[in-house]
Protein backbone atom coordinates (compact mmCIF):
# COMPACT_ATOMS: atom_id res chain seq x y z
CA UNK A 1 0.00 0.00 0.00
CA UNK A 2 0.94 3.73 0.44
CA UNK A 3 2.83 3.22 3.40
CA UNK A 4 5.58 1.44 1.32
CA UNK A 5 7.61 2.95 -0.91
CA UNK A 6 7.09 0.34 -3.66
CA UNK A 7 3.44 0.82 -3.00
CA UNK A 8 3.58 4.56 -3.54
CA UNK A 9 5.43 3.95 -7.11
CA UNK A 10 2.55 1.72 -8.11
CA UNK A 11 0.42 3.87 -7.55
CA UNK A 12 2.11 6.93 -8.69
CA UNK A 13 3.49 5.08 -11.88
CA UNK A 14 1.87 6.08 -14.82
CA UNK A 15 2.07 4.78 -18.48
CA UNK A 16 3.36 7.01 -21.29
CA UNK A 17 5.51 6.02 -23.79
CA UNK A 18 3.71 4.46 -25.93
CA UNK A 19 2.42 8.33 -25.64
CA UNK A 20 5.47 9.01 -27.48
CA UNK A 21 5.56 5.60 -29.66
CA UNK A 22 2.68 3.81 -30.20
CA UNK A 23 -0.63 6.55 -31.01
CA UNK A 24 1.74 9.28 -31.54
CA UNK A 25 3.76 7.38 -33.74
CA UNK A 26 1.84 8.65 -36.81
CA UNK A 27 1.85 12.20 -35.99
CA UNK A 28 5.91 11.94 -35.29
CA UNK A 29 5.83 10.59 -38.54
CA UNK A 30 3.86 13.00 -40.11
CA UNK A 31 6.12 15.56 -38.80
CA UNK A 32 9.51 13.98 -39.49
CA UNK A 33 8.09 13.22 -43.05
CA UNK A 34 9.20 9.64 -43.33
CA UNK A 35 8.35 6.19 -43.89
CA UNK A 36 6.65 3.28 -41.97
CA UNK A 37 4.42 0.32 -42.08
CA UNK A 38 2.23 1.93 -39.46
CA UNK A 39 -1.44 1.41 -40.79
CA UNK A 40 -1.41 4.57 -41.89
CA UNK A 41 0.46 6.44 -44.53
CA UNK A 42 2.57 9.74 -43.01
CA UNK A 43 1.94 12.93 -44.51
CA UNK A 44 5.86 14.07 -46.44
CA UNK A 45 5.39 17.56 -45.33
CA UNK A 46 5.74 19.04 -42.07
CA UNK A 47 2.75 20.56 -40.36
CA UNK A 48 0.68 23.69 -41.27
CA UNK A 49 2.27 26.62 -38.70
CA UNK A 50 -0.31 29.09 -38.96
CA UNK A 51 0.55 31.96 -36.77
CA UNK A 52 -3.06 32.06 -35.37
CA UNK A 53 -2.86 28.68 -33.90
CA UNK A 54 -0.18 29.77 -31.86
CA UNK A 55 -0.27 31.57 -28.15
CA UNK A 56 1.16 34.68 -27.26
CA UNK A 57 4.87 34.18 -27.12
CA UNK A 58 5.54 36.33 -24.25
CA UNK A 59 3.59 33.79 -22.01
CA UNK A 60 4.15 30.65 -24.04
CA UNK A 61 6.73 30.08 -26.65
CA UNK A 62 5.80 26.69 -27.04
CA UNK A 63 4.96 25.15 -30.34
CA UNK A 64 1.21 24.72 -30.95
CA UNK A 65 0.84 21.65 -33.55
CA UNK A 66 -2.29 22.49 -35.63
CA UNK A 67 -2.12 19.03 -36.89
CA UNK A 68 -2.47 17.65 -33.73
CA UNK A 69 -4.66 14.37 -32.63
CA UNK A 70 -6.70 16.67 -30.74
CA UNK A 71 -6.66 19.16 -33.40
CA UNK A 72 -7.61 16.71 -35.95
CA UNK A 73 -10.39 15.53 -33.54
CA UNK A 74 -11.75 18.58 -32.72
CA UNK A 75 -12.28 19.18 -36.75
CA UNK A 76 -13.73 15.95 -37.33
CA UNK A 77 -16.57 16.51 -34.19
CA UNK A 78 -17.15 19.55 -36.22
CA UNK A 79 -17.59 18.01 -38.92
CA UNK A 80 -19.94 15.40 -37.47
CA UNK A 81 -21.87 18.78 -36.30
CA UNK A 82 -20.91 17.75 -32.83
CA UNK A 83 -20.30 21.75 -32.26
CA UNK A 84 -20.05 21.11 -28.36
CA UNK A 85 -17.86 18.48 -28.23
CA UNK A 86 -15.56 20.45 -30.67
CA UNK A 87 -14.96 22.98 -28.67
CA UNK A 88 -14.80 21.14 -25.36
CA UNK A 89 -11.90 18.96 -27.23
CA UNK A 90 -10.28 22.44 -28.56
CA UNK A 91 -9.25 23.46 -24.80
CA UNK A 92 -6.86 20.57 -25.54
CA UNK A 93 -6.17 21.64 -29.29
CA UNK A 94 -5.25 24.91 -29.02
CA UNK A 95 -2.19 24.00 -26.43
CA UNK A 96 0.91 23.14 -26.96
CA UNK A 97 1.60 19.83 -25.35
CA UNK A 98 4.20 17.69 -25.47
CA UNK A 99 5.79 15.65 -28.68
CA UNK A 100 7.27 12.42 -27.33
CA UNK A 101 10.00 11.24 -29.62
CA UNK A 102 9.45 7.40 -30.18
CA UNK A 103 12.29 4.72 -31.12
CA UNK A 104 11.63 5.09 -34.97
CA UNK A 105 13.93 7.61 -37.08
CA UNK A 106 14.25 9.64 -33.66
CA UNK A 107 16.34 12.23 -35.81
CA UNK A 108 13.32 12.66 -38.39
CA UNK A 109 11.47 13.17 -35.63
CA UNK A 110 13.07 15.25 -33.72
CA UNK A 111 14.11 17.49 -36.96
CA UNK A 112 10.51 17.67 -38.20
CA UNK A 113 9.25 18.94 -34.70
CA UNK A 114 12.20 21.90 -34.36
CA UNK A 115 11.93 22.90 -38.32
CA UNK A 116 7.44 23.01 -37.53
CA UNK A 117 8.06 25.15 -34.60
CA UNK A 118 11.05 27.31 -35.91
CA UNK A 119 8.71 28.19 -38.65
CA UNK A 120 6.10 29.05 -36.21
CA UNK A 121 8.69 31.25 -34.31
CA UNK A 122 8.09 29.38 -31.44
CA UNK A 123 10.29 26.50 -28.96
CA UNK A 124 9.77 22.63 -29.70
CA UNK A 125 8.86 20.55 -26.14
CA UNK A 126 9.73 17.23 -26.97
CA UNK A 127 10.32 14.12 -24.90
CA UNK A 128 12.99 11.79 -24.48
CA UNK A 129 11.86 8.06 -23.33
CA UNK A 130 13.91 5.11 -24.65
CA UNK A 131 15.41 4.34 -21.70
CA UNK A 132 17.11 0.54 -21.12
CA UNK A 133 14.29 -1.37 -18.91
CA UNK A 134 11.59 1.44 -18.83
CA UNK A 135 8.49 1.35 -17.02
CA UNK A 136 9.68 -1.74 -15.32
CA UNK A 137 7.62 -3.71 -17.55
CA UNK A 138 4.52 -2.40 -17.09
CA UNK A 139 1.80 -0.94 -19.85
CA UNK A 140 4.59 1.20 -21.37
CA UNK A 141 7.65 -1.79 -20.81
CA UNK A 142 10.45 -1.04 -23.68
CA UNK A 143 12.70 0.92 -24.32
CA UNK A 144 16.18 0.62 -26.50
CA UNK A 145 17.85 -2.74 -25.82
CA UNK A 146 21.03 -1.86 -23.89
CA UNK A 147 23.26 1.09 -23.32
CA UNK A 148 24.81 1.27 -26.75
CA UNK A 149 21.51 1.12 -28.84
CA UNK A 150 19.73 3.97 -26.50
CA UNK A 151 23.75 6.37 -27.15
CA UNK A 152 23.05 5.13 -31.03
CA UNK A 153 19.30 6.18 -30.54
CA UNK A 154 20.70 9.70 -28.94
CA UNK A 155 22.95 10.77 -31.11
CA UNK A 156 20.06 10.42 -33.43
CA UNK A 157 17.67 12.42 -31.62
CA UNK A 158 20.18 15.23 -30.97
CA UNK A 159 21.55 15.82 -33.95
CA UNK A 160 17.69 16.55 -35.47
CA UNK A 161 17.69 18.91 -32.87
CA UNK A 162 20.64 20.96 -33.98
CA UNK A 163 20.91 24.35 -33.71
CA UNK A 164 17.06 24.77 -33.27
CA UNK A 165 15.57 25.85 -30.21
CA UNK A 166 14.45 23.00 -27.94
CA UNK A 167 13.30 21.78 -24.31
CA UNK A 168 13.58 18.61 -23.91
CA UNK A 169 12.52 16.16 -20.59
CA UNK A 170 14.04 13.29 -19.81
CA UNK A 171 13.50 10.13 -19.27
CA UNK A 172 10.12 10.36 -17.40
CA UNK A 173 10.08 7.51 -14.18
CA UNK A 174 14.03 6.86 -15.07
CA UNK A 175 15.09 8.01 -11.92
CA UNK A 176 12.43 7.78 -9.24
CA UNK A 177 12.08 3.84 -10.69
CA UNK A 178 15.42 3.03 -9.10
CA UNK A 179 14.76 4.63 -5.85
CA UNK A 180 11.48 2.99 -5.57
CA UNK A 181 13.09 -0.52 -6.59
CA UNK A 182 11.36 -1.12 -9.77
CA UNK A 183 14.40 -0.93 -11.88
CA UNK A 184 16.87 -4.22 -10.61
CA UNK A 185 20.02 -2.69 -9.05
CA UNK A 186 22.05 -4.36 -11.45
CA UNK A 187 21.04 -1.89 -14.26
CA UNK A 188 21.28 1.23 -11.45
CA UNK A 189 25.11 2.10 -12.93
CA UNK A 190 24.48 1.55 -16.39
CA UNK A 191 20.80 3.88 -16.20
CA UNK A 192 22.95 6.92 -14.25
CA UNK A 193 25.77 6.72 -16.79
CA UNK A 194 23.18 7.08 -19.77
CA UNK A 195 21.54 9.93 -18.08
CA UNK A 196 24.28 12.17 -17.57
CA UNK A 197 25.46 11.13 -21.54
CA UNK A 198 21.89 12.23 -22.54
CA UNK A 199 22.31 15.73 -20.10
CA UNK A 200 26.10 16.21 -21.49
CA UNK A 201 25.71 15.79 -25.06
CA UNK A 202 21.84 17.54 -25.17
CA UNK A 203 23.69 20.54 -23.30
CA UNK A 204 26.64 20.83 -25.99
CA UNK A 205 23.49 22.00 -28.50
CA UNK A 206 23.31 25.82 -28.54
CA UNK A 207 19.96 26.35 -27.96
CA UNK A 208 18.40 23.17 -26.02
CA UNK A 209 17.49 23.19 -22.28
CA UNK A 210 17.08 19.99 -20.31
CA UNK A 211 14.81 18.54 -17.20
CA UNK A 212 15.95 15.41 -15.51
CA UNK A 213 12.17 13.86 -14.48
CA UNK A 214 11.88 13.80 -10.71
CA UNK A 215 8.91 12.07 -9.84
CA UNK A 216 6.01 13.95 -8.78
CA UNK A 217 5.44 14.64 -4.88
CA UNK A 218 3.31 11.51 -4.21
CA UNK A 219 6.08 9.03 -5.31
CA UNK A 220 9.25 9.17 -3.99
CA UNK A 221 9.63 10.49 -0.44
CA UNK A 222 10.77 12.65 1.45
CA UNK A 223 12.07 14.39 -1.69
CA UNK A 224 15.54 14.59 -0.37
CA UNK A 225 16.09 11.25 -1.71
CA UNK A 226 15.61 12.41 -4.82
CA UNK A 227 18.74 14.81 -4.14
CA UNK A 228 21.62 12.35 -4.69
CA UNK A 229 20.04 10.45 -7.88
CA UNK A 230 19.70 13.74 -9.32
CA UNK A 231 23.39 14.93 -8.84
CA UNK A 232 24.38 11.52 -9.81
CA UNK A 233 22.71 11.82 -12.60
CA UNK A 234 24.03 15.12 -14.19
CA UNK A 235 21.40 17.81 -12.79
CA UNK A 236 24.41 20.32 -12.65
CA UNK A 237 24.62 20.77 -16.27
CA UNK A 238 21.04 20.41 -16.33
CA UNK A 239 19.03 23.21 -16.76
CA UNK A 240 16.55 21.75 -13.65
CA UNK A 241 14.12 18.63 -12.63
CA UNK A 242 11.01 18.03 -13.85
CA UNK A 243 7.82 17.09 -11.75
CA UNK A 244 4.09 15.53 -12.11
CA UNK A 245 4.73 13.80 -15.82
CA UNK A 246 1.84 12.19 -16.67
CA UNK A 247 0.13 12.76 -12.76
CA UNK A 248 -2.39 14.47 -11.15
CA UNK A 249 -0.54 16.03 -8.10
CA UNK A 250 -1.58 19.66 -7.93
CA UNK A 251 0.82 22.31 -8.71
CA UNK A 252 0.94 23.69 -4.87
CA UNK A 253 2.38 20.55 -3.63
CA UNK A 254 4.81 20.26 -6.58
CA UNK A 255 5.92 23.58 -5.48
CA UNK A 256 6.70 22.54 -2.24
CA UNK A 257 8.23 19.28 -3.25
CA UNK A 258 9.93 21.19 -5.79
CA UNK A 259 11.38 23.58 -3.78
CA UNK A 260 13.04 21.63 -0.82
CA UNK A 261 14.44 19.37 -3.85
CA UNK A 262 15.56 22.93 -5.36
CA UNK A 263 17.58 24.11 -2.13
CA UNK A 264 19.14 20.63 -2.22
CA UNK A 265 20.66 20.51 -5.72
CA UNK A 266 22.24 24.11 -5.77
CA UNK A 267 18.99 25.71 -6.47
CA UNK A 268 17.85 23.85 -9.91
CA UNK A 269 14.94 25.33 -11.28
CA UNK A 270 11.59 23.02 -12.61
CA UNK A 271 9.26 23.02 -14.25
CA UNK A 272 5.25 21.19 -13.33
CA UNK A 273 3.47 19.00 -15.61
CA UNK A 274 -0.29 20.98 -15.37
CA UNK A 275 -1.80 18.86 -18.28
CA UNK A 276 -4.50 16.67 -15.61
CA UNK A 277 -4.36 18.18 -12.47
CA UNK A 278 -7.11 20.35 -12.37
CA UNK A 279 -8.87 18.77 -9.23
CA UNK A 280 -5.82 17.20 -8.41
CA UNK A 281 -5.28 13.64 -7.88
CA UNK A 282 -7.89 11.06 -7.09
CA UNK A 283 -8.06 10.43 -3.07
CA UNK A 284 -8.81 6.83 -1.54
CA UNK A 285 -9.28 3.64 -3.90
CA UNK A 286 -6.88 1.23 -5.24
CA UNK A 287 -3.12 2.18 -6.59
CA UNK A 288 -4.60 1.26 -10.78
CA UNK A 289 -7.35 3.72 -9.69
CA UNK A 290 -5.05 6.25 -8.26
CA UNK A 291 -2.94 6.61 -12.09
CA UNK A 292 -4.32 4.65 -14.63
CA UNK A 293 -7.12 6.77 -16.36
CA UNK A 294 -8.87 8.41 -12.75
CA UNK A 295 -12.07 9.32 -13.44
CA UNK A 296 -13.24 13.23 -12.54
CA UNK A 297 -9.99 14.41 -13.24
CA UNK A 298 -9.79 17.70 -15.32
CA UNK A 299 -7.39 19.55 -17.45
CA UNK A 300 -4.84 21.91 -15.04
CA UNK A 301 -3.17 25.58 -15.62
CA UNK A 302 -2.46 26.22 -19.23
CA UNK A 303 1.30 25.66 -20.58
CA UNK A 304 3.49 28.97 -19.70
CA UNK A 305 6.64 30.62 -18.68
CA UNK A 306 4.62 32.97 -16.55
CA UNK A 307 4.30 31.04 -12.78
CA UNK A 308 4.99 33.49 -10.88
CA UNK A 309 7.51 31.80 -8.79
CA UNK A 310 11.47 32.00 -9.52
CA UNK A 311 12.43 28.14 -9.33
CA UNK A 312 9.34 27.40 -11.56
CA UNK A 313 10.05 28.13 -14.98
CA UNK A 314 7.10 27.09 -16.64
CA UNK A 315 3.55 25.04 -16.20
CA UNK A 316 3.98 22.35 -19.06
CA UNK A 317 1.62 19.65 -20.90
CA UNK A 318 4.20 16.85 -20.89
CA UNK A 319 1.40 13.80 -20.79
CA UNK A 320 -1.02 14.61 -23.86
CA UNK A 321 -4.26 15.41 -22.50
CA UNK A 322 -6.63 12.69 -24.04
CA UNK A 323 -4.57 9.66 -24.87
CA UNK A 324 -5.01 6.93 -22.29
CA UNK A 325 -2.97 5.74 -19.32
CA UNK A 326 -2.83 2.30 -20.41
CA UNK A 327 -6.07 -0.60 -20.91
CA UNK A 328 -8.07 0.35 -17.94
CA UNK A 329 -11.49 1.31 -16.97
CA UNK A 330 -12.75 0.84 -20.56
CA UNK A 331 -10.08 2.63 -21.82
CA UNK A 332 -7.66 1.84 -25.08
CA UNK A 333 -3.69 0.94 -25.18
CA UNK A 334 -1.15 3.54 -23.72
CA UNK A 335 -1.10 6.67 -25.90
CA UNK A 336 -4.21 6.00 -27.68
CA UNK A 337 -6.55 8.62 -27.93
CA UNK A 338 -9.66 8.07 -25.92
CA UNK A 339 -12.49 10.70 -26.72
CA UNK A 340 -14.73 10.24 -23.85
CA UNK A 341 -11.65 10.84 -21.18
CA UNK A 342 -10.76 13.68 -23.06
CA UNK A 343 -14.23 14.94 -23.07
CA UNK A 344 -14.29 14.54 -19.54
CA UNK A 345 -10.61 16.22 -18.79
CA UNK A 346 -12.12 19.45 -20.92
CA UNK A 347 -15.80 19.41 -19.07
CA UNK A 348 -14.45 19.14 -15.73
CA UNK A 349 -11.87 22.14 -16.73
CA UNK A 350 -12.28 25.63 -15.29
Amino acid sequence: MYGSDAGRARGARRTRARAGATAGMLLLLAVAGCSSGDEASPKKNPPSVSPASQLPKSSSPFWVNPDGTAAKEATRLREDGKKRDADLIQKIAGQPVAEWVGADDPEGQTRGFTEAATKADRDALLVFYNIPHRDCGQYSQGGAADGDAYRAWLEKAVRGIGDRTATVILEPDALPHMEDGCTPQQFHEERYALLKEAVGRLKELPRTKVYLDAGNPSWVTPGDRMAEPLRRAGIDRADGFALNVSNFQTTEDSKDYGRRLSALVGGKHFVIDTSRNGNGPLSGGDHEKAWCNPSGRALGAPPTVRTGDALVDAYLWVKRPGESDGACKGGPDAGQWWETYALELARNSR
